[in-house]
């Protein structure tokens, strides 16, 4: 399958100024300063949050699996709060298409799926 290229798409890729916080039962589950914002024609705005900024001991990878054109292979986890396991509300292109290289080493969360993705100035 070929590569289709992102900015032919008008996708792209911002630092975002504000702090973001995801959250979860309410847990902190991501709190980060150093967001990106991915923005594309026809969809919501997705924050993408650097891992090290995400409690990654919550996370639990996820068999699930997809593939985007323009970004590349998605890999999935779930959230473990303790009180209960929120299913594949989380992905990340672990190795995406040079296109979208910025997002490597980043986490998205499904806002359906988490209680809370917020922006605050910082």
């Amino acid at each position: 399958m070929a590569i289709r290229a992102a900015a032919e798409a008008g996708i792209t890729i911002a630092a975002n100024p504000n702090r973001v916080e995801v959250r979860v039962d309410g847990l902190v589950i991501a709190d980060s300063t150093r967001a990106l914002v991915m923005r594309a024609p026809g969809t919501p705005d997705v924050q993408y949050v650097p891992r090290a900024d995400v409690d990654m001991t919550r996370l639990i990878r996820s068999e699930r699996a997809t593939h985007c054109p323009y970004k590349g292979h998605a890999s999935y986890w779930s959230i473990q709060t303790g009180r209960r396991v929120v299913n594949d509300a989380v992905w990340s292109y672990e190795v995406p298409y040079p296109d979208m290289a910025a997002i490597a080493g980043h986490l998205a969360f499904y806002p359906d799926r988490v209680d809370a993705i917020e922006e605050r100035p910082v």
